[in-house]
């Protein structure tokens, strides 16, 4: 058993929000997603450099385990280890799996992609600043986070 999965508790809504570092030789910065619970129903949402076809979009759901890094290089199949950077349930947390489902809808984003942004910590910010309560401070290694157009 993944040492996240003892967190989620399948009567709660919760939003987890990991990360971990970014593709070598890049490894100092930092990629986040959100691994979402809606009472036992787990998903992972993130933006990536990888277009999906599928939507038509940088947003991947449930491109990979919902507690997994990234690979830590793009040839090599070997992944970084996952970091909480914090966690909320309850109401809030409904509100704010309904902005990250309606992703595909309201991220102006979802069809640009750069490494300085917008990008996967530009997204992060997005949703954390609609929830001001739900307080996860991003070091100067999200780079992306303070993006604006």
């Amino acid at each position: 058993m993944n040492k996240f999965e003892s967190l989620v508790d399948k009567d709660k809504y919760q939003v987890f929000v990991f990360c971990c570092p970014a593709y070598f030789p890049f490894n100092f910065f930092r990629h986040p997603w959100f691994v979402i619970n809606k009472k036992g129903e787990i998903s992972r949402y993130e933006i990536r450099d990888t277009f999906n076809k599928k939507n038509h979009s940088y947003l991947l759901i449930n491109n990979q385990p919902p507690f997994e890094g990234i690979n830590k290089t793009l040839f090599v199949d070997k992944k970084w280890g996952a970091n909480l950077l914090g966690s909320i349930e309850g109401n809030i947390a409904q509100k704010i799996i309904m902005t990250i489902e309606y992703t595909p809808s309201e991220y102006p984003y979802c069809n640009n992609y750069s490494g300085v942004g917008p990008n996967s910590n530009t997204y992060l910010r997005w949703v954390l600043n609609k929830f001001p309560e739900f307080k996860i401070h991003l070091s100067w290694r999200f780079i992306g986070k303070d993006f604006r157009v």
